[in-house]
């Protein structure tokens, strides 16, 4: 059975993980030839993204944290099952915007949940299934928040709509995060220009995929 590379791109809003995540896909093509397939989180198969649509749509604003926490996993779970696996058993590279440590950071700690609660909840999601590499995108809340307002073709969701000191509880969360998983997770500072960006991304995802090169 062939064994592909599971690649996670985490940050809060507006840090800039859709460029990115085109400019690795390219870069990836470009330099090796591979197959890629780029996902997204809460999403990328009908379930998920009906579940996305409910989870942030910015009507439903009395939705409990609990039962966002859930929704997440539940969304998690069937993209995992249904696209992810196959896609890794076929020798692919699969690169997902965004995976379990978003739970762990918006969930777990800005909504207080409790880290170890929510991964407890993902464990049984994901079957313990994890990324080879995560690249999180560090940015000033501030700054992510005004590439937002200034990104007229962004969608603004739920999350958008929390105020400050939220995203900044998000940016403590993926600094703990980093730290329970420092075989995997690289910080990157993604106020950098995006070409120096990329750049320092893909030296990492080269590093995943030509390990003895």
């Amino acid at each position: 059975m062939a064994v592909g590379t599971f690649i996670t791109i985490e940050g809060g809003e507006g840090a800039g993980k859709t460029t990115l995540i085109t400019r690795l896909t390219d870069r990836i093509y470009r330099e090796t030839k591979q197959k890629t397939m780029t996902t997204r989180e809460p999403g990328g198969i009908p379930i998920a993204e009906a579940i996305r649509a409910v989870v942030l749509d910015r009507g439903n604003t009395k939705m409990d944290a609990r039962t966002e926490a859930l929704l997440y996993a539940a969304a998690r779970r069937q993209h995992l099952a249904e696209k992810v696996i196959p896609a890794l058993e076929r020798g692919e590279i699969v690169i997902c915007d965004r995976f379990v440590d978003s739970s762990l950071a918006y969930q777990g700690y800005a909504r207080g949940l409790g880290i170890e609660r929510v991964w407890e909840i993902n464990r049984f999601a994901t079957e313990d299934r994890m990324p080879d590499l995560t690249l999180y995108l560090d940015v000033d809340p501030e700054i992510g928040l005004s590439r937002i307002e200034a990104n007229g073709a962004r969608e603004v969701n739920r999350l958008d709509l929390e105020n400050l000191a939220f995203h900044r509880r998000v940016r403590e969360g993926y600094r703990i995060v980093a730290g329970m998983f420092p075989e995997r997770f690289v910080t990157l500072d993604a106020s950098a220009d995006p070409d120096e960006l990329e750049e320092q991304a893909w030296r990492y995802v080269a590093s995943q995929l030509f390990p003895d090169s």
